[in-house]
């Protein structure tokens, strides 16, 4: 399965340069080894895509509700996944 998904300017370029190979998202969509996540690059200024793409395979996820960074009653209903790319 092909899964889209925005990434800020910063953190796109990460995983570009292979520094990062990992991405946590709110677990609000289902996603397994083998998929392939198609990280979109999304500009936050402008509120639009930039037009760069990347295509990573997802080799683990791991999911939790240990985290905080979205709202509580998200994390309550999703909880987290963490992503690692290869």
């Amino acid at each position: 399965m092909i899964i889209k998904k925005k990434a800020w300017p910063e953190l796109f370029e990460l995983v570009k340069e292979g520094k990062k190979n990992f991405d946590v998202r709110l677990a609000d969509f289902d996603c397994k080894e083998g998929d392939i996540l198609l990280l979109k690059e999304w500009d936050p200024k402008t509120k639009e895509y930039t037009g760069r793409e990347l295509k990573k395979e997802v080799s683990f996820v791991l999911k939790t509700k240990d985290c905080e960074f979205w709202k509580k009653e998200d994390i309550y209903k999703y909880g987290f996944q963490v992503i690692q790319l290869k």
